[in-house]
């Protein structure tokens, strides 16, 4: 079931950037680099020095933190890029297609628009807590949909696509798609990542950041995870020296094992705060509905959601409002015990207590 075939031909063609030749210990007049460091220069590699074009130590310790080899990973500035780096490789402009549910994160349309590319969607219901019917899903694509986007938990509705649901899409679809998995909010789901699926499907994709469980969003870092000939294409694709060095040191400093298990410490602390929060804001009369999530955010319906942001608003408690068939709908991201002690002030002064 090898998709990498299904890139487009000019793609399968490309031939990475060749950067000068980087050698310690020499010097360096083949680079058109500045010779001397800035003051402000406190770095463990020296600013003025280009970094690798694709940094290797940092491929290798994301590659053993997910599980996989690290021929089989490209390093990203975030799961944004590597959707947009995906959607260049196998969407020709006018010609292919991609699908999606609705809703879900609103960036696999945004660069599929960039890239002049078809999007189909699915329709999921909220009656059925957003949940997907593979064979319905299926029914969706034709002969030039070459990208099947799963994010999963999925963003903004928080639940999860099952194991057998994937398993039976890989299965049925086949070489004709590639499946790619978002799976951005994973580590709050507690339950195991689609990687150690890789080596039975070719047809698989998945993403993985940094931003969300390890709390390094302003770091601008993700994986996506796939074939090494996927691998390869994307990174050929991808602009040379992506990862600045002050990037690439930060997180060698996160893949740390203190830096891991105070980020394991914080999850636990989230999923906790998730669920007392849920309870909580479920005894307000105002609050009709709270989707089950398993990641750190979760999806409620509400009488006046336009009253709701207007007070969080005027409280200091950014939400997050999407309008559109979720209009009765709000986004809560689960903060710290106390922030999420200032938003259940702020529903109380909604229900006039």
């Amino acid at each position: 079931m090898s998709i990498d075939k299904l890139a487009r031909p000019e793609i399968q063609a490309l031939k990475p950037y060749e950067a000068a030749v980087q050698v310690d210990d020499t010097i360096r007049l083949n680079a058109n680099e500045a010779p001397w460091t800035s003051s402000g220069d406190h770095f463990r590699r020296p600013l003025n020095r280009y970094p690798e074009i694709r940094p290797t130590q940092l491929r290798i310790a994301l590659a053993a933190r997910y599980g996989c080899a690290e021929a089989n990973l490209s390093v990203t500035r975030g799961t944004s890029e590597a959707i947009d780096l995906l959607i260049r490789v196998f969407c020709r402009a006018g010609l292919d297609n991609l699908l999606i549910s609705s809703p879900t994160f609103s960036m696999y349309k945004h660069y599929a628009d960039v890239q002049g590319a078809e999007v189909r969607e699915y329709v999921t219901s909220r009656d059925n807590d957003f949940s997907i019917d593979v064979d319905a899903l299926l029914e969706c694509c034709n002969d030039s949909t070459r990208l099947i986007f799963i994010c999963s938990p999925n963003n903004p509705t928080g639940n999860l696509f099952p194991r057998e649901s994937l398993l039976d899409l890989l299965e049925k679809r086949g070489s004709r798609s590639a499946v790619v998995v978002d799976e951005a909010y994973i580590e709050f789901a507690g339950r195991a990542s689609a990687i150690e699926l890789l080596e039975r499907y070719e047809n698989l994709i998945i993403l993985r950041t940094l931003s969300k469980a390890l709390a390094f969003a302003g770091a601008r870092c993700g994986s996506v995870i796939g074939p090494a000939s996927v691998i390869d294409m994307v990174n050929a694709v991808q602009a040379p020296y992506a990862l600045a060095t002050p990037v690439v040191e930060c997180v060698e400093n996160a893949m740390r094992t203190e830096s891991l298990s105070e980020a394991e410490r914080w999850l636990e602390q989230v999923v906790s705060e998730r669920e007392r929060l849920t309870l909580a804001l479920r005894e307000f009369p105002f609050v009709q509905q709270i989707w089950p999530s398993a990641a750190n955010f979760f999806l409620m319906q509400v009488d006046d959601a336009s009253s709701l942001m207007a007070q969080s608003g005027a409280d200091k408690v950014l939400l997050r409002y999407f309008g559109g068939d979720l209009s009765d709908c709000v986004r809560v991201t689960v903060g710290t015990h106390a922030e999420n002690d200032r938003l259940l002030q702020t529903f109380t002064k909604l229900a006039g207590d």
